[in-house]
C-alpha cells in the first residue's frame, strides 16, 4: 500500500521521534519460590561485568586514564589540567553511578514514602571535592592524580561552579539535598538546567556593575546524566474548554519538550546517593526547513529558540521597558519546571502500582517559597482532567502532599502574577485557581470564601485580604495565599520569622486554620562542604582533638560541644590561631592572582557577602567605612598607632533591574579606590569588591573571617545562613537581632555576638515618624549627615551620582539606616576593642565553633522528614 503524502507538510518541522524507557522503576520478576528472575541474558555475564567503586588508587589511576584515551580521545603527551579534570571527574562520576543505580533499585524494591523538593535554585557550587570527601576517597584521588603527573588542587581550579542558583535560596537547597542523603532519607531534587546562570558579574572603570552570561556549560558538565528517555511535554497558551463531569480539554498553544539530566548527590560517608532532576527545555518540533529554504530565516528557528530562552537564565529581567515578556518569561520558567516535575513524580508513583487514591501516602512535595506554587494548580489538573477524580477528592490529595516553607516577610516580596497573563499563558490553571477561591475547601458544601464568610460574617476586608484574586487594575494572582489554602503544613526558616510570618503577612490564614499547621523549622548548613570542604585544617583540628574520626562528628554536629574545655587549652587555642592565619593568606592569595592586589594578612578581617539588596544593608556598611576612613584622616599619627588594621570585604550581585543596589556596589568599588590609595591610612583600613560572588569564593573568604556582617534592619531577614557558616568557622557576628541571628547568640552566648540596632517591635512605628514626622539627618544622626556629606562632596567622585542612594536615606530612610547608624558604629568600636586581647578573641572563636551544631542542615532536613513529610531513614545496603 503506498502512503499519502501532503505536498504542504514537507520541509516542515515534525515531532521528533522520542526514546520511551521500557521497564522504568520496576523490580525484577519472581519465580513461584520467590526468587528474584533475572530479565535477560545469562545472570553471570551481567553480574561479572558489573564494576563496584574503586577505592585503591591502581584502580582509580586506570579508571581515569580510560577515560583519558576513551572519553575524551587523549593521550599523555596532549592533555592539560582541564582534560585532567575532565577525566577524573568522569572517574569519580562512574562510582556515584554505581552508588546511584544501587540507591534506586534498594527504593524501588522498598517502596518507601517519598519527598520531593521544588526549588528553583540550587546553588550547588562545585562537585569534585565535595563528591570526593563524601565518598571518602580524597586521598586516594590525590595520590592517584599525583602519579599521573598533575597537582589535586589545580585540577580542583578547573572546575566551574554550576549555575543554578543566585542566593542563600539556592544554597539552602544545596545544603538540604546534601543531608538528605548523608542522612539516608529518600528525597530528590528539581530544578532547572539554566544554560547561563544569573549572569557573570563585572565591574566597569567607574564601578558599576555590568552583567554578562556565565557560560558555565561550555566545557560541558561531567557531573550530569543526560536522559534522553525522560521527557514531557508541556504546554503553553491555548484554550480550556470546561466538560459537564468538571474536567476539561486544554488544547492548542505552543508544546515545548522538558528533557531530564541527573545530577547525582552523594551522603557522607553512606552508599546512599540521592538525585537532582533537572529540566532544560527543547523545541517539540524542531527546525523548519520549508521557511528556511524560503529565505524566512528567522521564522525557521523561531520554536527553537522560543524553547530554548525558558531555561537559558534564572530569573529573567522583568524591569526593563519590555516589563510584560519579562514576566511572562519568568511565568513560563515556574510552570515549564512544576509541570515537568509533577508529571515525573506521578510517574515514578505509579511505577509502584498503588491507586491515584494513595498519592499522599508514598509522596511528599516541598515547595521551596513561591516560585513552584504552581504545582498545586498543576496537580489538581492532573488528578481532575487526566486522572478522573472527583474535584473534593483531587483537593483532598493536594492538601496532603504539599508543603510550603515561606522565606521572606517582606510583602512586596510575595509572589503575584496579573490574571490577564495567567489568563493567557495558562488558560486551565487560571480556572482552576478561580474554583479553588471559590469551591471546596473543607467540606464539600462550603466555597473557600464562603467559609471564611461564614467564620468572620460582615467582615468584608478580610474577605478581600485573603482571596487568591488581588482586585486592582489588573487584578493579581496571589501565590502564597495559593500556598497557604492548598498546604499540608506551612513553616518559617527562623523562630522570630516564623512569629513574624503567623502574625503579619499570614495572620489571616493564621487565624482561620488554627496556629497548628503553621510552624518553625530554622535553617541549617552542611558542615561537609561548610567546614570540612571549605576548611580542611581546621576539620583535621577537631578530629584530632576529639580523637574522632570526621565521619562520625560532620554527621553528628552536636559534639563539636567537646570542644568547649579546649579554648583554656593555650596549646589549642595557638593551632586554632594558626590555621585562622593561614586561611587568611590563602585569601590574600586569591586577592593577588586575581585581582593584582595585596591585603595585609595581620589586619583584622571584616566580611560581608551577601546578594545586594536595600534590607541586607550593604549601605550602612560602606558608610560605617567611610565614617572610620574620615575618623582616621582626623587623627594625629599617634592616635593611629593605636587602631587596629582592618581590611573589609565585600562580594555579592545585584539583580540587574535593581538601580539602587548597583548604585551601592558602586559607592563601595569607588570608596575602595580612594581609601586603598591614601597613604595616610593604607595601613589601617582598606576595603576589597570581590567580583563575581560564587560559593567557591564564600568557601575562601568564610574561614578567614574574624568578624562577619549580617545587618538587616530587624524583622527583613528571614533566616540567613551566612551567619551559620561564618560562625561554625570561627568568625564571630556582627548584627541586628533579626533571624537567625537571634538563635546563633542564644547558641553561642551573647558575650560572643556584637548586636546593634532597634528592635523588631519598634520598627513600624519608626517607619511611621519618618513619614509623617521627619527629622533632618542632621538633626538626627550628625555623624552620618557627615558621611552623607563627604559623598554628596565629591570625595569618591562625582557625587551626583550617588544622589538617588542618599536620597533613600534622607528621604523616608525605609531601611532606618538612620536610626541604627550611631549603634551600628558603637558596635564596631567594641569590636575593635575586644580584638586588642587577642588571647580573649581566640576562645571567643573557639566557643562559638562549639556552639554550632544545633545549626546543621542535618538536624533541620529530619525535622522535615519527621514532622512534615513522614519519611524515613532507609540505609541502602
Amino acid at each position: 500500500m503506498t502512503s499519502v503524502l501532503d505536498p504542504k507538510t514537507i520541509g516542515k518541522p515534525v515531532r521528533p521521534r522520542r526514546h520511551v524507557r521500557t521497564l522504568t522503576g520496576y523490580t525484577p520478576d519472581v519465580d513461584e519460590s520467590g526468587k528474584e528472575k533475572w530479565p535477560r541474558g545469562e545472570e553471570k555475564v551481567w553480574k561479572e561485568g558489573t564494576r563496584g567503586v574503586d577505592t585503591d588508587v591502581t584502580s582509580i589511576t586506570k579508571s581515569i586514564v580510560n577515560h583519558v584515551q576513551t572519553s575524551l580521545a587523549r593521550q599523555a603527551y596532549n592533555l592539560d589540567d582541564l582534560g585532567a579534570y575532565q577525566a577524573a571527574a568522569l572517574s569519580v562520576r562512574d562510582d556515584l553511578i554505581v552508588n546511584w543505580n544501587d540507591t534506586q533499585l534498594f527504593y524501588t524494591k522498598k517502596a518507601p514514602k517519598r519527598a520531593y523538593y521544588l526549588s528553583l535554585e540550587f546553588l550547588m557550587g562545585r562537585t569534585f571535592d565535595n563528591a570526593l570527601l563524601n565518598l571518602g576517597l580524597k586521598d586516594q584521588y590525590r595520590e592517584g592524580i599525583t602519579k599521573l603527573g598533575f597537582n589535586m588542587e589545580d585540577l580542583l581550579e578547573q572546575e566551574r561552579d554550576a549555575g543554578l542558583g543566585n542566593g542563600g535560596l539556592g544554597r539552602l537547597a544545596a545544603c538540604y539535598l546534601d543531608s538528605s542523603a548523608s542522612q539516608e532519607l529518600p528525597v530528590w531534587g528539581y530544578g532547572l538546567r539554566y544554560k547561563y546562570g544569573i549572569f557573570q558579574q563585572h565591574i566597569s572603570p567607574e564601578g558599576q556593575q555590568l552583567e554578562g552570561p556565565d557560560p558555565w556549560l561550555e566545557s560541558q558538565n561531567p557531573w550530569e546524566l543526560p536522559r534522553i528517555d525522560v521527557n514531557y511535554e508541556v504546554r503553553f497558551y491555548g484554550t480550556a474548554e470546561r466538560l459537564e463531569d468538571g474536567r476539561a480539554i486544554w488544547h492548542g498553544g505552543q508544546e515545548v519538550l522538558a528533557v531530564a539530566y541527573d545530577v547525582m548527590v552523594p551522603g557522607c560517608y553512606t552508599k546512599n546517593t540521592n538525585n537532582l532532576r533537572l529540566w532544560e527545555s527543547k523545541p517539540k518540533r524542531g527546525f523548519d526547513l520549508m521557511s528556511f529554504n524560503a529565505g524566512d530565516y528567522e521564522h525557521a528557528v523561531e520554536s527553537s529558540n522560543s524553547a530554548a530562552a525558558i531555561t537559558s537564565v534564572l530569573y529573567p529581567n522583568d524591569h526593563t521597558t519590555c516589563m510584560f515578556l519579562g514576566k511572562e518569561l519568568r511565568l513560563k520558567q515556574q510552570y515549564f519546571w512544576t509541570a515537568a516535575s509533577l508529571a515525573d513524580i506521578v510517574r515514578r508513583f505509579k511505577n509502584i502500582g498503588k491507586p491515584i487514591t494513595e498519592f499522599p501516602d508514598y509522596v511528599a512535595i516541598q515547595l521551596n517559597d513561591t516560585h513552584p506554587t504552581l504545582a498545586i494548580p498543576e496537580l489538581m489538573r492532573i488528578l481532575v482532567d487526566e486522572e478522573e477524580l472527583p474535584w473534593g477528592q483531587a483537593w483532598k490529595i493536594v492538601t496532603n502532599t504539599v508543603f510550603y516553607t515561606n522565606h521572606t516577610v517582606l510583602p512586596e516580596a510575595l509572589e503575584k502574577w496579573p490574571v490577564p497573563l495567567m489568563e493567557n499563558l495558562l488558560p486551565r490553571h487560571m480556572q482552576i485557581i478561580y474554583d479553588i477561591n471559590l469551591y471546596v475547601f473543607h467540606c464539600h458544601t462550603m466555597f473557600f470564601l464562603q467559609a471564611v464568610e461564614r467564620k468572620y460574617p460582615g467582615d468584608r476586608e478580610r474577605l478581600a485580604r485573603m482571596s487568591l484574586i488581588e482586585e486592582g487594575y489588573p487584578k493579581q494572582v496571589r501565590m502564597a495565599h495559593l500556598a497557604c489554602i492548598g498546604y499540608r503544613k506551612v513553616n518559617g526558616v527562623a523562630e522570630l520569622h516564623s512569629e513574624l510570618v503567623k502574625t503579619t503577612i499570614l495572620k489571616d490564614f493564621v487565624e482561620f486554620e488554627g496556629p497548628s499547621k503553621f510552624s518553625n523549622v530554622t535553617n541549617g548548613i552542611t558542615p561537609r562542604r561548610w567546614l570540612d570542604q571549605c576548611n580542611p585544617e581546621l576539620s583535621a583540628l577537631i578530629s584530632k582533638t576529639l580523637k574522632v574520626d570526621k565521619s562520625v562528628w560532620l554527621k553528628n554536629l552536636d559534639m563539636l560541644k567537646k570542644l568547649l574545655p579546649f579554648a583554656e587549652d593555650a596549646a589549642f587555642r595557638k593551632e586554632w590561631a594558626a590555621i585562622k592565619q593561614r586561611n587568611k593568606e590563602r585569601l590574600a592569595h586569591h586577592v593577588q592572582t586575581t585581582l593584582g592586589l595585596t591585603v595585609n594578612t595581620n589586619a583584622m578581617f571584616d566580611v560581608q557577602i551577601k546578594r545586594l539588596h536595600e534590607y541586607k544593608r550593604q549601605t550602612l556598611n560602606i558608610l560605617g567605612v567611610i565614617h572610620r576612613y574620615l575618623a582616621l584622616k582626623q587623627m594625629s599619627a599617634a592616635e593611629r598607632k593605636k587602631v587596629n588594621p582592618r581590611v573589609v570585604f565585600f562580594a555579592g550581585k545585584a539583580a540587574p533591574g535593581y538601580y539602587i543596589a548597583k548604585l551601592t556596589i558602586r559607592l563601595i568599588v569607588n570608596a575602595a579606590r580612594i581609601i586603598n590609595a591614601d597613604p595616610e591610612t593604607r595601613d589601617l583600613l582598606t576595603v576589597y569588591f570581590l567580583p563575581d560572588y560564587s560559593v567557591s569564593l564564600a568557601e575562601v573568604l568564610i574561614p578567614s573571617s574574624d568578624i562577619s556582617q549580617h545587618i538587616s534592619t530587624a524583622g527583613t531577614e528571614a533566616s540567613g545562613t551566612s551567619n551559620m557558616k561564618f560562625c561554625l568557622n570561627g568568625g564571630l557576628l556582627v548584627g541586628t537581632v533579626d533571624g537567625a541571628n537571634i538563635e546563633i547568640a542564644e547558641a553561642v552566648g551573647e558575650n560572643n555576638v556584637f548586636f546593634f540596632g532597634h528592635l523588631t517591635p519598634a520598627v513600624e512605628d519608626l517607619r511611621y515618624q519618618h513619614t509623617y514626622h521627619p527629622v533632618p539627618v542632621e538633626e538626627k544622626c550628625p555623624a552620618l549627615a557627615k558621611v552623607l556629606d563627604a559623598v554628596s562632596g565629591g570625595i569618591f567622585g562625582d557625587g551626583s551620582v550617588y544622589d538617588p542612594l542618599l536620597n533613600t536615606i534622607r528621604q523616608g530612610d525605609y531601611y532606618l539606616i538612620t536610626e541604627d547608624f550611631d549603634s551600628y558604629i558603637g558596635a564596631l568600636a567594641m569590636v575593635d576593642e575586644a580584638y586588642l586581647n587577642k588571647d580573649e578573641w581566640i576562645k571567643k572563636s573557639i566557643r562559638t565553633t562549639a556552639n554550632m551544631g544545633i545549626f546543621s542542615s542535618d538536624r533541620a532536613i529530619l525535622e522535615y522528614a519527621e514532622s512534615f513529610w513522614n519519611i524515613e531513614p532507609i540505609k541502602v545496603t
